[in-house]
């Protein structure tokens, strides 16, 4: 199996493992559709963070109002009694005022944070450090483990217009949002390696070599997007201990600079007269003085 590293930008973000007859578009879609599923799960982990707080989403009508206009204006959140968490709720306000501070109680509370904190593990961007590959099932099974903990804590479903549930769906507008600029689209991926782009008629094979066992980086880009940088010649690490060795060795030129000692002109091997004396034998030669 060739292992790709797929990166966005210089960024990390999951390794892949595919074979050298696969085709670049193929490849493309692959890729993209992890990378996108990545997103969606983050995206859902931080909606379900919220709704463990302060519950589930207000009407569109509501959202971000006080209770003074919301009562002035005769407002309703009709979904509010028939989406109840499991065990009941408590009260606690959001204060941006986006959900209606029904908060699951403690336990119930639980089953979301631990599934929020299982599924980021699962497509965790650590994994690529760690050696371990990211797969489509990898990032469904993310989504059906958030799946089952809401579903457990709000066993009639949330409402329809809460943005967990249209995530589920495939029915979410990202439109006007930063999450609608980091998604790509399928038809509008471009896959990089080496510094030269991947056409999509060919095989992984004809451009990276036949041998399976290869290990190379790709970068994700859209398209018209320019090309991303190259990968550094040597690593961060090597550098850290290149820079670590140049500091050292600066700081024991410096002692040396400073040091004005010449008690080396007193050793034998800065005596100019040394030679002579091994010549004719009067090395080591001692005098003793009688009266």
């Amino acid at each position: 199996m060739v292992l790709l590293h797929v990166k966005r930008g210089e960024e990390s973000q999951f390794l892949y493992e595919t074979v050298t007859g696969i085709g670049i578009d193929q490849l493309a879609y692959e890729l993209v559709t992890i990378y996108n599923g990545r997103l969606k799960v983050s995206r859902i982990c931080s909606e379900i963070e919220e709704l463990a707080k302060h519950g589930t989403m207000l009407p569109p009508d509501m959202l971000g109002l006080t209770d003074e206009q919301v009562e002035e204006l005769h407002l309703v959140d009709e979904w509010a009694d028939t989406c109840i968490p499991s065990g009941g709720w408590r009260f606690n306000r959001d204060p941006v005022g986006r959900r209606n501070g029904r908060q699951p109680q403690a336990k119930m509370g639980q089953v979301l944070e631990q599934a929020v904190l299982d599924a980021k593990a699962m497509v965790s961007k650590k994994n690529a450090t760690e050696g371990k590959p990211v797969t489509q099932r990898t990032v469904q099974d993310a989504l059906d483990l958030l799946r089952g903990a809401v579903t457990i804590v709000y066993p009639m479903q949330l409402p329809p217009h809460d943005p967990i549930r249209m995530e589920f769906n495939n029915t979410e507008d990202l439109s006007g949002t930063q999450a609608s600029l980091e998604v790509i689209e399928p038809a509008k991926v471009q896959l990089w390696f080496a510094g030269k782009l991947m056409l999509n008629d060919k095989l992984l094979g004809e451009i990276v070599g036949p041998n399976e066992k290869t290990k190379i980086i790709v970068k994700l880009t859209k398209l018209n997007e320019s090309a991303p940088g190259r990968e550094p010649v040597i690593t961060e690490d090597a550098r850290k201990q290149m820079m670590m060795h140049a500091y050292r060795r600066q700081e024991e030129l410096k002692k040396l600079e400073q040091d004005d000692d010449d008690q080396y002109l007193d050793s034998a091997w800065s005596d100019s007269r040394s030679l002579k004396r091994q010549v004719h034998g009067l090395e080591n030669v001692k005098f003793k003085f009688t009266k």
